[in-house]
This record gives C-alpha cells, structure tokens and sequence, in this order.
C-alpha cells in the first residue's frame, strides 16, 4: 500500500478544494494515484449532491445583477439547508456568478440555466461540486431577467430580501429609495390592475361574511366590502402606499414631483412559500441512542 504523506493530501486538495478528509480517503482508496483520486473525489461529490437533492432547501440568498449603463439586470434566489451554508464564502460567490450569467446568457428558466456555460463547467456541475463540497443541497430557484425603458435600480436587504425596479426619470437616488421601499413595504403589483382577481374577491367575500356575523344590515354589506376591499388595495399596490421615508407621501405623489414612471418591479424574499421541515430534536436524539 503507498504511503499517504500530507503533502500529496494537500495536493489534491488544492486540485479538488474538497474537504481534507475526503482527500486522504479518496488517495488511499486510489492508493497514491493522483489522478484517480480526484476521479473519486468528483464521483463522490456528484453522490452527495445526488443524496442532498432530496433534502429541503429554505435557506440562501437573493443576489443582483445589473448592467453598467443600466439597461439589463436580473434578481435571483439560490437555496441552501441551512442559514450556516448561504453564509459561506463561495456559496455566495456562486449566487453573484448566476446573477451575472443569467444576464449575458438570458437563459429562459432555471432548467435552461443549469447547462450554461460558466468557467469552463455547466452550472449544473458547479452546483455539484459545491454540494459535494459543503454537503448541503443547494438549487438556483427563480430569477427574473429584466430589460429597462428606463434605468434599473436594484436593492438587497442582508441577503434574503432582494428587489430590482425599472425607473423612467427621476435621479439614482429616488431608484434606490423606492426599492429600499418596496423591500421594507412588500407590495404586490404597482397598482390595482396588476393584483390577481381572485385577491380582490377573497378579500370582498370575507368582507361581507365578516358583516353578517356582526349584524349589519343587509343594504350595507356591499359597501362595507368596497371600503374593505379598497383598504386592501392601498396596502398591497405601490402607487397607492405611503412612502416608508414620508408617510405623509404616496409613491405615486414622489414618483410625480419627481417627473418619473416606474415601469416594473420584482421582489425576492428568501424561501418564499417552500414548506419548511421542522425538525424533531428530541427524537433524533432518542433514535441516535438506539444506535
């Protein structure tokens, strides 16, 4: 059997940037063979990622790119298992590189996105790489790829609240402001035409079915529903919401004196309905002491 000295262990680390031990298994199982010991470490990983990519992925980040003159920009989440992982230096790195290539590229979805070409590898093999590196499942989710009228403005709050807008007129600093807004706001559609009919219904019949229950009269259920429905629609539409830096300002009031438009916006917020395995850590523990 050859001798495994630290030096070749660090050797295939710097070839693989796979964990030490993962190394030093994958040279003995080669038995000093260098090459066939990244050969293992690569079939190893793309096991690992093939394993983690049953587990749910809540956790990550947003990430934003836009283009220097402006015209170009996307907004993307990447998902991690855990909050640790969407901290890790190269995890983040990753989700700065789609953001970025999916703006060069315009890939179509996330799908089509996977076989681009990144750094000599696909997407998809730089993902399971990265998987086989720290052990999580990681999956580029969603992006949104836009092209200005106007000029985009981008916002990223941490790393799990990404916005990015598309703004005609006004100045870098009110872009900035309203996606700072809409961050901190979450509005659904700029205005009402942009919000899905079926909210506005939900919110009217529950408005009435609430009425009854307190006894109105009959004759006054319909406009108890329209002020309802009318209230919902001031918070939920942009235009209409208070402006969070003014709140004796509307949005469409800044946008106005400032002689500008917005033509579109998008906002991420990390996880965004995935359904979240809770954990049962007693149990794990009482299973493990079985074990």
């Amino acid at each position: 059997m050859a001798e495994i000295t630290a030096s070749m262990v660090m050797a295939l680390r710097s070839k693989t940037d796979a964990p030490m031990m993962d190394c030093k298994k994958a040279l003995i199982e080669a038995e000093g063979d260098m090459q066939r010991g990244e050969e293992i470490l690569r079939v190893r990983f793309g096991n690992k990622a093939s394993k983690a990519s049953s587990r749910i992925a809540a956790e990550g980040v947003v990430s934003s790119f836009i283009t220097k003159d402006g015209k170009s920009g996307c907004l993307i989440e990447i998902n991690s298992e855990t909050d640790f992982c969407a901290k890790n230096e190269e995890f983040q790195k990753f989700a700065s590189q789609l953001a970025q290539v999916v703006v060069e590229k315009k890939p179509s979805n996330v799908e089509d996105l996977a076989q681009v070409n990144l750094d000599g590898q696909t997407v998809e093999e730089l993902r399971t790489g990265l998987v086989g590196k720290i052990g999580e499942n990681i999956t580029p989710r969603r992006f949104d790829l836009m092209d200005a009228k106007g000029t985009l403005y981008n916002y990223i709050h941490g790393t799990k609240i990404g916005v990015i807008l598309d703004l005609e007129g006004g100045n870098d600093e009110l872009g900035k402001d309203i996606a700072m807004h809409i961050a901190a706001a979450k509005p659904k559609a700029i205005d009402q035409s942009g919000v899905d009919p079926e909210l506005i219904d939900t919110e009217r019949r529950v408005a009435i079915e609430k009425a009854k229950e307190a006894g109105k009269p009959e004759e006054m259920l319909e406009k108890i529903a329209t002020g309802t429905v009318n209230k919902y629609l001031k918070e939920i539409t942009l235009l209409n919401q208070a402006f969070v830096k003014d709140d004796k300002v509307s949005i469409n009031e800044l946008l106005s004196k400032n002689n500008a438009t917005l033509h579109a916006f998008s906002i991420y917020s990390v996880g965004e309905g995935i359904e979240k395995k809770q954990e049962d850590f007693a149990a794990e523990v009482a299973a493990a002491s079985k074990v």
